[in-house]
């Protein structure tokens, strides 16, 4: 159940994302309302959606009964500030996607209230995200519905319990898609210098990333199994997998996810 009335305080990329795919699936546009500084921003949210939008966050603020604070972390907390009273006077449901902003920083600066944290990560754009959620216990279980549903908008969504992971959902899937773009640059990079056409090495890269992800999803195997099944012994993906694991892929993965992890933490005490 999509909430009646809702408010997106930031009119940025994500906002957006979000924004369509409400739309998309039929919330009326004129139920949406958007506080975006950015006078171009405003118009182009109102041209292309025919959303509501305001200079002011409080008066955006005031029409929504579920609010989505989508601004930067650095700016959050001065944000709230400005918004608690009236968040105490109408008990919104907050949801916020702020990496490495924590329930109870959002809570305190607010006065209180129900507050759902969410990490969605960029392929929202396509509505091919994905989003991991933690709800306080103030959060009802209409209320948890709702904001499932404004997440679910821009593609899955993940119900984590544990709040202190939301830091490793930011690490994985958050970031994830940069590691993905890296890994198709250099396997581009890699394809030119064996001699592959440019358009004929982009093409390869992007199509076999493309094809790789939709066996993930759609064949219900692991990971793992499907790998053996690529690799014939003594094979050309067999040498290929050796020289990664020689490497010591697996760990360099863990490290970066950990460095990720470990930054969302840091940005969390930074913002306190």
């Amino acid at each position: 159940m999509t909430p009646t009335s809702i408010t997106f305080i930031g009119g940025g990329n994500m906002a957006r994302s979000l924004i369509a795919g409400l739309v998309r699936q039929g919330t009326v546009p004129g139920h949406i309302h958007v506080a975006e500084p950015v006078a171009e921003l405003r118009s182009q949210l109102t041209a292309d959606f025919g959303v509501k939008t305001y200079a002011s966050a409080t008066e955006a603020a005031a029409q929504g009964t579920l609010w989505v604070l989508a601004v930067k972390p650095q700016v959050l907390g001065d944000v709230c500030a400005g918004l608690a009273d009236i968040a105490q006077a109408k008990a919104p449901l907050v949801v916020s996607i702020a990496a490495g902003i924590t329930s109870a920083q959002l809570q305190r600066w607010l006065g209180g209230g129900a507050v759902v944290r969410a990490m969605p990560n960029t392929p929202a754009l396509l509505g091919a995200g994905v989003t991991g959620l933690y709800a306080t216990a103030d959060v009802s279980a209409d209320q948890r519905t709702q904001a499932d549903a404004v997440l679910a908008s821009a593609g899955r969504t993940v119900w984590i319990d544990d709040e202190a992971r939301m830091d490793a959902v930011t690490a994985v899937s958050g970031s994830g898609p940069a590691y993905v773009f890296l890994l198709a640059e250099a396997m581009e990079a890699a394809a030119l210098a064996q001699g592959l056409p440019a358009d004929a090495a982009r093409t390869l890269v992007v199509q076999t990333l493309l094809g790789a992800s939709r066996m993930l999803d759609e064949s219900g195997e692991a990971p793992a199994e499907l790998r053996r099944r690529v690799t014939s012994p003594n094979g050309t993906t067999q040498a290929a997998i050796e020289s990664f694991q020689g490497e010591d892929f697996e760990a360099i993965v863990a490290r970066a996810i950990d460095a990720a992890t470990r930054r969302g933490q840091a940005l969390s005490a930074a913002n306190d």
